[in-house]
Parts: C-alpha cells; sequence; structure tokens
C-alpha cells in the first residue's frame, strides 16, 4: 500500500469520467484516475455506442464515448499537466472504503491500494440486454451498428419511415413507442415482450390503441438480419415465427453500478441512482458522483459533463480552502 495521499481520485472512463479527470487535471490537482478493467468497460453503456449523432464535434468518430476519451487521457499524459496525471491503465476499483481519518482508501483491480482525500465515481448504468438463446452475443452487432438502440433523445432520429420494434414488457417500453410514433410517425410500432407478460397502465392503454401500436406477448429466439450491412430484417418468435421490422429499441431497465459508493452509506433514490447536493457530492461527505449514476437528471453525455465539472471544480474550492488556512496559520 502506498502511504501517499492524493487530492483526488477519479473512477469510471466514460463521458462523466474523462470530463472529470480532465477538469481536476487542469485545475492543477493532481489525480488518481481509474478507467475501468477491461472487464469493466465490457459492462459500460460505450460498448454498444457506435457513435453520437447528438453531439457536435463527435459525428465522425467511429466510437463516439470511447475515442474522445482515448484522445483526452493521452494528451493529458503528454501535456504540461502530465505530473498531475496518474492513469491507472486498464484497471477499475473493487473496493472503496472511508477511513476514521476521513481518507478514502481504494483497492484496484490488481489488488493494489491507494489513498484519496476526495473521490469522484462516474461508473454508469448499463441497460439490460435480451438475451436471445441465452446469450446477449446475437443482438451485438446490430447494436454497434446502431439498427437495435437505447436511447430515444440520442437515437430516436434513425426510426424515420422504419418499421419499428420496442423491446420490453411495461409502460416505459411502450412510451418510448408512443413518443417515436408521435415524433416520426412510423410505418409501424410494435411492443415485443421477449417472454415477459405485459404490464401497462390504462393511460398507455389507451395511447396504444391511439396510435395503433401492437403489443406481441412472445420471445425473440433470433435476429434477422445482414450485421455487415447495418441490416435489421427483423426477429424469429417463439410461437409467431417471423416479424418483419427495420429498426429496434430495447428498453428492459437499466443495471446501476451503485455498488461501490452504495458500500459507504451513499443514499440512492428507488431505482437505484444515487442521490447528491446540487454539485453532485453524495451524504459521505467528500465522495461524489457525476454521469448517469447521479438521480435526477438526463442519462445524456452533455449533462455527463455538467456534473464532473460541477464535481471537480467543488473538488478544488475546497483544496484550495484548505490551503488559503495553511498559508493564514
Amino acid at each position: 500500500m502506498s502511504e501517499k495521499i492524493y487530492p483526488v481520485a477519479v473512477i469510471g472512463g466514460g463521458s462523466a469520467g474523462s470530463m472529470a479527470v480532465l477538469r481536476t487535471v487542469l485545475n492543477n490537482d493532481e489525480t488518481l484516475f481509474f478507467p475501468g478493467s477491461g472487464k469493466d468497460k465490457k459492462r459500460s453503456r460505450g460498448f454498444w455506442v457506435a457513435k453520437v449523432e447528438n453531439m457536435p464535434g463527435h459525428q465522425h468518430y467511429k466510437k463516439g464515448i470511447e475515442e474522445p476519451g482515448r484522445d483526452t487521457f493521452k494528451w493529458l499524459s503528454e501535456s504540461e499537466f502530465k505530473e498531475k496525471f496518474h492513469w491507472m491503465k486498464n484497471r477499475g476499483i473493487t473496493s472503496l472504503v472511508k477511513k476514521d481519518d476521513g481518507l478514502f482508501e481504494l483497492t484496484d483491480s490488481k489488488n493494489e491500494v491507494y489513498l484519496a482525500k476526495h473521490v469522484i465515481v462516474c461508473t454508469g448504468v448499463m441497460d439490460v440486454q435480451p438475451h436471445i438463446g441465452g446469450s446477449i452475443d446475437p443482438i451485438l452487432p446490430y447494436a454497434n451498428l446502431q439498427t437495435v438502440d437505447y436511447c430515444l433523445r440520442c437515437d430516436g432520429h434513425h426510426t424515420l419511415g422504419k418499421k419499428t420494434a420496442i423491446i420490453g414488457n411495461g409502460d416505459g417500453a411502450a412510451w418510448v413507442g408512443i413518443m417515436l410514433k408521435e415524433r416520426y410517425d412510423n410505418p409501424s410500432m410494435t411492443v415485443i415482450s421477449h417472454g415477459n407478460e405485459g404490464e401497462f397502465s390504462d393511460e398507455v392503454k389507451e395511447l396504444m390503441e391511439l396510435h395503433g401500436i401492437d403489443f406481441i406477448d412472445d420471445e425473440i429466439v433470433e435476429v434477422k438480419g445482414i450485421p455487415k450491412e447495418g441490416k435489421l430484417e427483423g426477429f424469429e418468435l417463439k410461437n409467431n415465427g417471423h416479424f418483419d421490422c427495420e429498426f429496434a429499441f430495447v428498453s428492459m431497465g437499466m443495471l446501476v453500478y451503485n455498488e461501490l459508493v452504495k458500500n459507504l452509506g451513499a443514499e440512492v433514490d428507488r431505482r437505484g441512482f444515487v442521490v447528491t447536493n446540487e454539485k453532485g457530492m453524495t451524504n459521505v461527505e467528500n465522495l461524489y458522483v457525476a454521469g448517469d449514476l447521479r438521480a435526477g437528471f438526463k442519462k445524456q453525455i452533455y449533462t455527463a459533463w455538467d456534473m464532473a465539472v460541477d464535481s471537480a471544480d467543488d473538488v478544488n474550492r475546497k483544496i484550495r480552502v484548505e490551503k488559503r488556512a495553511s498559508l493564514k496559520k
């Protein structure tokens, strides 16, 4: 275990983590950065994102979230601030403990231990994936080519003029279909339960009927299409045979990666998102959360960036106040 005490540690290398570490280092605060292990990255939203068309300047990136992050980290590691940037490549955090003296003890995926005064956690969320034949592999090629998508706000425009299916079984899935139909007047819109019982409120049932949105209570057993061409042709259903569609949205819920902060006693809402103050600090002093993990905000890149900046700047404020006090002694 290193006895060195770092002013700040950032956990997570997605949109929020990238911005958090950029801001802390450019604030001239020495920062430990854990972008995650290979296993962590495969559990992240970035693994499923092909590009981000609603973010200015990101259209030319093949992988809209990951490549800008790597560019940022490389630049920091070569900049005049490089001595303040400790990039723990391919390492995640497996344990986060707050000691009696107020310091955080971080154990990484290689069992090395570090100490930090402030921690910004940006571990995010993951959309629940449809297992087809016991695996998520059949859906992955289409998700990475954006003929299967997850975020209505980011990718709803892709459905214009296309027969569209929503994979899910509750009000959340139905609302995706309703909003898409109202925005883009798709040729057809169908919610497929994927083997789960449909659970819709009366309001949602009425809107589905109003917009001609069908519901099929059946399980998907095969994805049909030409992945190399980015072409989805539909799904083979267990009881209803071939279902024709050109685009699909997955709306089966989210996995919220809140384990590290919950173990410290951080407050979470009923869905598992972490409750914070306006700067992103949890009820645990000096423990911050930014990005999709934080409760009460849009799950978008631009909001993740904004949250990360707020948290990084608040950490910097505390560090400056402490230095100021020491100068007065």
